[in-house]
């Protein structure tokens, strides 16, 4: 039985930082693209950012450029999204996703009926 469980979320205050962490069990995760998600009030669910499986090339969305950063902890099966430089506007519920096929296309487009296992989440909320 595959399972996605999320860790790291929390409060922090505007310029805060957080590492989300997505462990993954009954699949190995490299072998996999992977996806962070966000469901914020006032916009809905987006793919924030993905990793793909083979050259291990990084997507962000445009909003996140330059302050968040997804990594693979192969050793702990793992996929974690550092985020830096948190503002109120990166509050929401964030989920890790594993993507059907073998590329990032359905997160790079923030295609949701394109991940094949979902996470449960893990809550950000930045506010001072």
């Amino acid at each position: 039985q595959v399972q996605l469980v999320e860790s790291g979320g929390g409060s922090v205050q505007p310029g805060g930082s957080l590492t989300l962490s997505c462990v993954g069990s009954g699949l190995v995760l490299k072998n996999y693209p992977v996806a962070w998600w966000r469901t914020v009030p006032s916009k809905g669910r987006e793919a924030v950012s993905c990793i793909a499986n083979d050259d291990g090339g990084v997507y962000y969305t445009d909003s996140v450029k330059g302050r968040f950063t997804v990594s693979r902890d192969n050793a702990k099966n793992a996929v974690n999204l550092q985020m830096n430089n948190l503002q109120p506007e990166d509050t929401g519920e964030y989920v890790c996703a594993v993507e059907a096929g073998d590329t990032t296309f359905y997160c790079r487009n923030s295609l949701a009926h394109g991940m094949r296992y979902w996470g449960k989440g893990t809550p950000v909320t930045v506010s001072s």
